[in-house]
Order: structure tokens, then sequence, then C-alpha cells
């Protein structure tokens, strides 16, 4: 798998990093979910599909926001109460500041829930603000096995190859984020920044 050789390719001494060392908070700022979902129907599969088209035509931001908020609100959904309890708790636990208790519930999320994507997005990106970088990685993986349009974790990828040094893969990344998602906010720079770096300007 790509994937698999991707990650592999990425240096294990240096996805772990010291987390009393962060870098700029700017740069952790990965997409993630509307602090308010909209109510959406059952039928995720189709509805996804549909929406994932609708985004790629939406005609400005305001738009794809709308688009992209009923995209989170059918990957949060859950048939389970236990994982929504879960997930709701893990949320609180976070905004309270306790991260292990949020990891410790994510983690219960997904031996719950194997399946259930936005457990994994939402550990791997809790991972990802504390630089264990070999965790996000495992868990956005699993992520993009079970939905390869998953733009949030997409985009997170490319930040931690960038973090990694690997511009290359992080170029890649980010491109296949914004093939999904061409709305997403600073990455069409970034993909400018690192096409020149990359590839060289052109002549």
């Amino acid at each position: 798998m790509v994937l698999a050789a991707l990650f592999a390719a990425a240096p294990v001494h240096a996805q772990v990093k010291d987390p009393q060392v962060a870098p700029p908070e700017s740069r952790k700022s990965i997409p993630e979910p509307p602090a308010k979902l909209p109510k959406v129907g059952a039928d995720k599969t189709r509805g996804l599909d549909f929406l994932f088209g609708a985004l790629k035509a939406a005609p400005d931001d305001d738009s794809a926001k709308h688009v992209e908020a009923r995209i989170w609100a059918l990957w949060s959904q859950t048939t389970s109460d236990t994982t929504a309890l879960l997930m709701t708790r893990a949320k609180t636990a976070l905004d309270a500041k306790q991260v292990d208790v949020a990891l410790k519930l994510l983690t219960a999320v997904v031996k719950l829930r194997p399946d259930y994507i936005e457990g994994w997005n939402r550990r791997a990106t809790l991972y990802y603000l504390q630089n264990d970088y070999t965790r996000s990685l495992e868990d956005i993986e699993q992520v993009l096995v079970r939905e390869p349009r998953h733009f949030g974790a997409l985009a997170g990828l490319g930040m931690i190859m960038q973090e990694l040094g690997d511009d290359k893969r992080a170029l890649d990344a980010f491109r296949k984020a914004l093939a999904v998602n061409p709305h997403l906010e600073k990455l069409p720079e970034m993909v400018k920044t690192l096409t020149e770096k990359v590839e060289g300007r052109d002549i």
C-alpha cells in the first residue's frame, strides 16, 4: 500500500518529537469540523458522494463551507449511543485540557467501533497536537483506508510530512486534499510554496 510505504519512509526517530517543543500554532491549524454540525439524513454513502461533487462545484467559499459542514456531519454521525457519548466526553475533556482523558476516551471509541472514521481522525489530531507523529500517522492511515477523500486527514498528513522535512510527500498530500476540497484555507499558498521548493520555479 502506498500509504504504508510513505509512513515507513519517514525515519521513526524523527517522528517522535519532544512534546514540550511545539511548533507555532499557525502550523497546527488543520481542517476540523465546525462547532455546530447541521442535521443530515441517514443515507451516508449516497449523501457523501453527492456532497463531494457539490464541494468541488461550489461557486464560492461560503457555499463550500455549508457543504463542508454537511460532510463533517455525515462523518461524525454514528448509530451507537455509546460512541456518541464517548465522543462528546472526549471533546469536553479536550476543551478542559485533559488530554490524557480525551485520549483514553478516543481509544475506547476506536476499539468499540473501528469502522467509525471520526474516532481515528480525532485521535490522530490529538496525537499530532502532541507532536506524536508516529501514532498520528498510524491513525491517519486508518482514516484514509476507510475514507480516501478525508481532506482533514490528508491535510494533517501533509502537515506532518512537512514538519518531518519531507516536502515532496507533504506536497503530494496537500494536492490530494485540495483535489477533494479546493476551498481549504491556507493550503493553496502552501502548495505554491512547496511546488517552487520541490519542483523549481517555471522559467
